[in-house]
């Protein structure tokens, strides 16, 4: 086991590295000119010359004259900058935001926070909904319930989440008023301990709520095929036929062999929500990698874009090493020692 993580975790390096070669090579295709970018607000207090020289100057000093490889492994802290000094990636130095005016290694922490964190809310409640439900519905398969949730499953697979988003807020937010439009917390609160807490979650429960609904039509369905392969399976039969209890044969022989393929759901889906909370946190303005990432493109602040990117990787490769490493705990069949 432990060679065998070893060695993903080598493969999981070399592949974040080509990524992130390939995602700094794009970056850099965009026409842009950080050095124009940061001289411009003195071009009328300088003479040309001056401008030009200090322009020059500047570029000199962002390394931008650089070939691109050379560039890329001063950015990632593999090679010294000019003034010797190794501060990269590896580092901890995630470059500086020309928007916010401040290292992005600054402004990124608060924003992951809250998605990491309501992403487990999403997947704690999802699941604790799609498995019992699928296996409900995969169980009673063509029965009327069987046929209603597939429908809504349909439905909720097949609408976009932005427009379920709009419709949830329109129905909760404008009719109903149970919840806030957007926000984080009350306008002008100063709520400390447990008063912020609930201000907290009374915000984002309106979000949760969407990208659950939104998460519920492919996860139910996927549980529910899973299952019902696991019960037209001869053992599933053979267990019935020796008089074994119908919870028994459920819950022990077919769902233990349903999960298997369940689980590369439930870890791609867990990884993918990040991309559907960036059009969440957008909607209801909170304050996540989503809704950043969008502002650093829409600003140009593209060192900023390329850290939030690089956390995207991330989460994706290990996500990779999980869902192989999960299988040898599932089913006993899975040997990962080589």
């Amino acid at each position: 086991m432990l060679r065998y993580i070893l060695k993903r975790t080598a493969y999981i390096i070399v592949l974040f590295l080509i990524i992130s070669f390939l995602m700094y090579s794009l970056y850099n295709l965009i026409p842009s000119d950080p050095a124009r970018s940061e001289v411009e607000p003195m071009r009328n207090m300088l003479k040309p010359a001056e401008y030009e020289a200090l322009y020059k100057q500047t570029r000199l000093e962002l390394g931008l004259d650089d070939p691109l490889p050379w560039r890329y492994a001063r950015w990632m802290g593999f090679v010294p900058d000019r003034f010797g000094d190794f501060n990269g990636i590896v580092q901890g130095n995630f470059g500086y935001s020309n928007f916010f005016k401040k290292p992005v290694i600054d402004i990124i922490p608060e924003p992951m926070k809250f998605t990491v964190l309501i992403n487990i809310f999403i997947t704690i409640f999802a699941l604790g909904i799609t498995i019992p439900l699928g296996i409900k519905i995969a169980v009673k398969k063509d029965t009327t319930l069987d046929r209603s949730v597939q429908v809504f499953s349909v439905l909720g697979y097949s609408i976009p989440i932005h427009i379920i988003g709009l419709v949830f807020i329109f129905l909760f937010a404008v009719i109903l008023r149970w919840f806030p439009v957007m926000g984080m917390k009350t306008p002008g609160s100063n709520f400390t301990g447990w008063a912020a807490v609930k201000d907290f979650i009374y915000h984002i429960t309106l979000p949760v709520i969407v990208l659950v609904f939104a998460s519920l039509g492919s996860m139910t369905r996927y549980v529910r095929s899973a299952m019902l392969d696991a019960l037209s399976m001869d053992y599933v039969r053979t267990a019935r036929a020796k008089g074994v209890r119908e919870k028994v044969v459920i819950y022990s022989h077919a769902w233990r062999n349903a999960l298997l393929p369940v689980i590369t759901l439930i870890i791609g889906w867990f990884l993918g929500i990040f991309g559907g909370s960036t059009i969440t946190e957008s909607t209801f303005s909170l304050n996540g990698m989503g809704r950043l990432n969008i502002q650093s493109l829409t600003n140009k602040d593209y060192e900023l874009a390329l850290a939030i990117q690089l956390f995207y990787i991330s989460i994706a490769l290990v996500g990779r090493l999980l869902t192989d490493l999960s299988y040898g705990f599932v089913d006993p069949r899975v040997r990962i020692t080589k």
